[in-house]
């Protein structure tokens, strides 16, 4: 579990799958069972406060986006109401969505070029390539994997590269676009021979 204070009122956490699993959840938990849900929020965001030294009170608005395979990304924003809450009572607002979006993180540029000419050959195109820090980011939008399972590109992914905690709002912001779009087959254009 990744944690990370955004403001004074707004705390992120990340979970990998491997993480859930360590906690007994699976995927298809999280659309069918709320009650394990809300228990597994409230357990994660006390963790994180206290971490943090976050204070819960009054209001969360609990933003939840499941990313196809990292893990999830949860959003805590505390809402400071003139409410007069009970100090041992806290009102979640939970939203659950799944990203669209497979971002995978490379060591190196050459493993970018070689999955790259994997994923032509199985006629996934576009993406978008990233440098941030010292590694390379590729980003692969749903839409684009030509109807691909995604659980087959992510396994062929992974074979070279590690599923992102970056979300692409974090890449798009602070990272250097190195390819716009129709990443793949500009590098299969580039660098195959």
């Amino acid at each position: 579990m990744r944690i990370e204070r955004v403001s004074s009122s707004q705390f992120t956490i990340f979970l990998t799958f491997d993480d859930l699993v360590e906690r007994g959840f699976n995927k298809e938990e999280f659309l069918h069972d709320a009650t394990s849900i809300q228990n597994l929020f409230t357990d994660v965001m006390y963790e994180a406060s206290s971490e943090l030294g976050f204070e819960l009170e009054g209001k969360l608005n609990v933003q939840v986006l499941l990313m196809q395979a990292q893990g999830m990304h949860v959003i805590v924003t505390q809402n400071c109401d003139t409410i007069d809450w009970d100090e041992d009572v806290i009102e979640m607002k939970v939203t659950l969505d799944e990203s669209k979006e497979l971002i995978f993180s490379f060591d190196d540029f050459e493993d970018v070029i070689q999955v790259s000419s994997y994923l032509s050959k199985l006629a996934v195109s576009g993406g978008q390539v990233f440098h941030m820090g010292s590694r390379y980011y590729m980003l692969l939008n749903q839409n684009e994997l030509n109807g691909n399972h995604k659980e087959n590109i992510i396994a062929l992914m992974s074979e070279f590269a590690n599923p992102s905690i970056v979300t692409s709002y974090r890449l798009k912001e602070y990272g250097k676009i190195i390819i716009q779009s129709n990443a793949i087959e500009t590098i299969v254009n580039t660098f195959d021979s």
